[in-house]
């Protein structure tokens, strides 16, 4: 009695681009404006990925382009200023990466991307080679499924083992990812388990628990 749970492999974009270690300061933005990305995973032998820099990482150089710093504040800013003033994917890197697994859940790698501050992740096996790469936007794909597959599959993974006796009296509708579940139950002790259960199914934005307890009619 469980739906069907997306994994980070379902929905990242497999076709990765990334830089060496070695690419230079022009190369990289060249990089990034002809793909239209923002970061860039650093890879170095077999696609093991070592960093990932990020436009921000970039826009360093201009910063401090002609902002000579005090003492002080060179060592405020001691990171900062090294890749203001290096010119190597290496070096302007952010490293370790935060990456994530290809079966890691869509909870996981977003919660993975609030802490951490990232918009996206570089997708490893358990070598660390990069598999793809996982974004804000791909992790949203999963509520651009179709209304009558989510109506499917609360149906068959949460209905019919919940209230094998009363499915055929249960209503389930879903309009722009809104379950609305109604009909009587026998049990309405398991009310609530099915509004959770449905509430887990990939893509359903919210759901509207309207079962009822209707033990004393006939089924």
């Amino acid at each position: 009695m469980t739906s069907q749970q997306y994994t980070v492999a379902d929905v990242m974009t497999r076709r990765v681009v990334a830089v060496l270690a070695g690419a230079d300061f022009k190369e990289i933005v060249t990089v990034m404006r002809r793909w239209k990305v923002t970061a860039v995973p650093v890879v170095e032998g077999e696609g093991r990925v070592v960093g990932v820099v990020s436009e921000a990482d970039l826009l360093l150089k201009e910063e401090f382009h002609d902002h000579r710093l005090g003492l002080v504040e060179q060592m405020r800013h001691l990171d900062a200023t090294a890749k203001a003033g290096s010119r190597r994917a290496g070096d302007l890197m952010t490293s370790p990466p935060v990456t994530v697994a290809p079966d890691a859940s869509l909870p996981a790698a977003a919660r993975l991307m609030t802490v951490h501050g990232v918009k996206r992740l570089p997708v490893v096996d358990p070598h660390g080679t990069i598999q793809g790469i996982v974004s804000r936007s791909d992790l949203l794909k999963v509520f651009l499924r179709p209304d009558e597959d989510l109506a499917t599959e609360i149906r068959h993974d949460v209905v019919e083992p919940l209230f094998p006796l009363s499915a055929h009296r249960i209503d389930v509708h879903v309009e722009a990812g809104v379950a609305t579940l109604s009909g009587p139950v026998r049990d309405s002790a398991l009310i609530p388990v099915a509004a959770r259960l449905a509430r887990a199914v990939e893509g359903v934005v919210d759901v509207r628990c309207e079962l009822t307890a209707r033990a004393e009619e006939p089924y």
